[in-house]
């Protein structure tokens, strides 16, 4: 069966990514903001290639099937349609040349001065979103079009974040391959000013509490990863950022038994190079009793839904709070907004330990002074603001066994 106009003129905005297909490899690719690409797969060497041909609707269904085409018609004549694109010539590469081979010596080199969650980061978005379509290409043969294309890929998402972190590895491997003498020029840097610009000021957050229970109510309740619920869950109750919770691991949890359970991130993988400790509530053990017999023997609390020694995809709990019809209105980074509002307002005069609670430097001569870590009052609030946010939701152990998506 093949799409219309009239078909993807009705398609409306998906829960997580869906895909359309026109025929002859070509679909279309629908996300829940409701960006809409036309991408072309094929098979090589027994592994998937993706060729994104454009967003729709300004690559409209004719002019995607005729792009397919040209693609699939260099594919028989034994080109690489990517460099078909771009206008590069095939050629032998040599051995050690490669892209791939290139990023990975990169990657080696500098892994130990990055929190293992970190190197898995950083490598799996290269596996993800630059090896398929650069991988195998020389690194001295690679140009700034052919960069930008996987980086409109990764922004076709909407995930423009991540479109700027992966142009910025990639010029990192260039500049250590122009030290080894395997190119003479970074391609990555020129594409700067043709990416989307991020998006500066204040992130969506609610902070409003009924509709932050509603929110999470409905989020809990949607076809997902149980993984993901339970990270949202979890984020939700320790306002953390995001990257600190997808990358927690096993071993940095302290006295889970006992009467004052703590959570101790490493100063390497803070925002301000020093170590965190975050008191957790009751409530915050229980996912993690429950989240034990599903993970308990990966190293990260919340592993990835296909490779179990990496950590829960960058935008994973975004896609699970889009999904339930909160795009543009709150963000993973929107609990540590509603966590300060709305205990500063009910708590004035625990100003000091929200802002510890929320790994902030204090400014000025008192910052230098006030090194109090409150652990005992922010034990506290942590158990009352759980108590606000799970009124009436399901424990731990139920929430992992509700609506899921394997």
């Amino acid at each position: 069966m093949t799409l219309t106009d009239a078909q993807i003129a009705a398609i409306k905005p998906a829960r997580g990514l869906r895909k359309r297909f026109a025929g002859g490899g070509l679909y279309l690719c629908t996300l829940p903001s409701g960006t809409r690409s036309w991408r072309l797969k094929w098979r090589r060497q027994g592994r998937e290639q993706t060729l994104t041909l454009g967003l729709w609707p300004a690559v409209a269904l004719a002019e995607a099937q005729r792009r397919a085409a040209t693609a699939k018609a260099d594919l028989a004549a034994g080109r690489d349609p990517r460099l078909a694109r771009t206008g590069a010539k095939a050629r032998p590469v040599p051995v050690g040349r490669d892209f791939a081979t290139v990023a990975r010596a990169w990657h080696e080199r500098r892994k130990d001065r990055w929190s293992d969650g970190y190197g898995a980061e950083v490598l799996g978005s290269l596996e993800a979103d630059v090896f398929p379509q650069l991988g195998s290409l020389d690194v001295a043969a690679i140009t700034p079009r052919m960069i930008l294309q996987v980086i409109r890929a990764i922004e076709a998402r909407d995930a423009i974040d991540q479109a700027h972190r992966v142009r910025q590895r990639i010029s990192a491997i260039f500049l250590y391959a122009q030290a080894e003498e395997l190119c003479t020029s970074d391609p990555a840097n020129p594409i700067k000013a043709a990416l989307t610009p991020l998006a500066h000021g204040q992130l969506p957050a609610l902070i409003d509490l009924p509709a932050l229970v509603e929110m999470l109510r409905r989020a809990e309740n949607e076809f997902c990863f149980p993984v993901t619920k339970a990270a949202l869950r979890f984020l939700a109750l320790t306002a953390v950022r995001p990257g600190e919770m997808r990358a927690a691991q096993w071993t940095e949890f302290e006295n889970l038994d006992g009467a004052a359970p703590l959570w101790r991130l490493p100063a390497e993988r803070m925002k301000a190079e020093r170590e965190h400790i975050v008191p957790l509530a009751p409530a915050a053990v229980d996912v993690l009793a429950a989240l034990r017999l599903l993970t308990g023997r990966c190293p990260f609390v919340f592993p990835n839904i296909r490779h179990a020694h990496k950590p829960l995809g960058e935008n994973a709990v975004g896609y699970l709070l889009n999904g339930a019809g909160y795009h543009g209105r709150h963000c993973p980074h929107g609990f540590r907004t509603a966590f300060s509002s709305i205990m500063n307002e009910r708590c004035p005069g625990d100003h000091d330990a929200i802002e510890a609670a929320l790994a902030h430097t204090v400014p000025g001569v008192r910052g230098r002074y006030l090194r109090a870590p409150f652990l005992k009052r922010r034990h506290e609030l942590a158990g009352e603001w759980a108590d606000l946010i799970l009124e009436g939701g399901k424990d731990a152990a139920a929430l992992l066994l509700g609506p899921r998506r394997s």
